[in-house]
């Protein structure tokens, strides 16, 4: 199978040891894993973060693809190149689509409170993550689990995923395609604003939720005195019934944030000092309350 690949090139990599021959491989990012090898083992055909022009549909045309392949390219990939190949275009997305289309599914999927998320073989069509279902695998989701936990988590059976579409294609076997259920999708942007941030309001649970969901980075803001923090590792505790939703104390040692319904012990968090960010341990967190007293959170 003629392959024109575009995104991480540890697919192409993959790929290319299935027996396939890749005709182009566009990498997505200047620095990469795989990136080297990719480069001695594909030559000339090896191009990093390419301009998808006229250009490119001409050289992709030239080089008679049997089959478009995207995993992990971060912009959308006009029709002129989906043609290119008889095969069309494919893709894999880290969520059981149509839940949680959109460029971070990890967020979403641990934000929400998911149990289960998955890897889902797709088409690619004008819209991201819209296009037909040709497979998908199931993964149980560690309530521990943090983004990146969880992304790691999804890598090998999202590239499992992909070299079976693909051998399926070349055997002459392609999947059934399967019409997403628009009515059951959900979105999944970068999150932002008020999404960043814990708030007190919320119960312990979903406090939790937001705090692994944004770890290691960027983390989840509160204000404590003069201090913006970004909250990376906390815990459910039990907390003073003085303390009202928002209030922050030091209990034992600990620092503990008073929620909706309990408390939550900050066990890791960053902060910026002289334009650097700066990893705190919970014992650091703890001084910060001691120094400026019980703040609102």
């Amino acid at each position: 199978m003629r392959v024109a690949f575009f995104g991480l090139p540890l697919a192409a990599l993959l790929l290319q040891r299935d027996g396939h021959e890749l005709v182009l491989v566009a990498s997505c990012r200047r620095v990469a894993l795989g990136n080297r090898r990719a480069a001695r083992v594909f030559g000339d055909a090896f191009v990093v973060r390419p301009r998808v022009d006229t250009a490119l549909v001409s050289r992709l045309r030239a080089a008679r693809p049997d089959v478009v392949v995207s995993w992990f390219w971060t912009t959308r990939l006009p029709r002129e190149v989906r043609d290119a190949a008889p095969h069309g275009a494919i893709g894999v997305h880290p969520s059981l689509l149509p839940r949680h289309r959109g460029p971070d599914p990890y967020f979403w999927a641990i934000d929400a409170g998911d149990t289960v998320t998955g890897v889902t073989a797709h088409r690619l069509d004008d819209e991201y993550d819209t296009g037909a279902v040709l497979g998908a695998r199931r993964l149980a989701i560690d309530p521990g689990w943090t983004a990146w936990r969880l992304a790691r988590a999804l890598d090998r059976p999202s590239l499992a995923l992909l070299r079976e579409t693909v051998a399926a294609l070349a055997a002459g076997a392609a999947p059934p395609e399967l019409a997403q259920d628009d009515a059951a999708a959900t979105s999944a942007p970068e999150p932002e604003g008020a999404l960043l941030g814990l708030h007190p309001s919320d119960d312990v649970e979903a406090c939790l939720r937001r705090v692994r969901a944004l770890a290691p980075v960027p983390g989840a803001s509160i204000e404590l005195g003069e201090h913006a923090l970004a909250i990376t590792r906390a815990e459910r505790a039990d907390v003073p019934r003085a303390l009202e939703p928002g209030e922050i104390a030091v209990v034992d040692g600990r620092a503990i944030l008073r929620v909706r319904d309990g408390g939550l012990w900050l066990r890791g968090a960053t902060r910026l000092s002289g334009g650097e960010e700066v990893e705190l341990s919970e014992g650091q967190i703890a001084a910060l309350v001691q120094a400026g007293g019980c703040n609102d959170a």
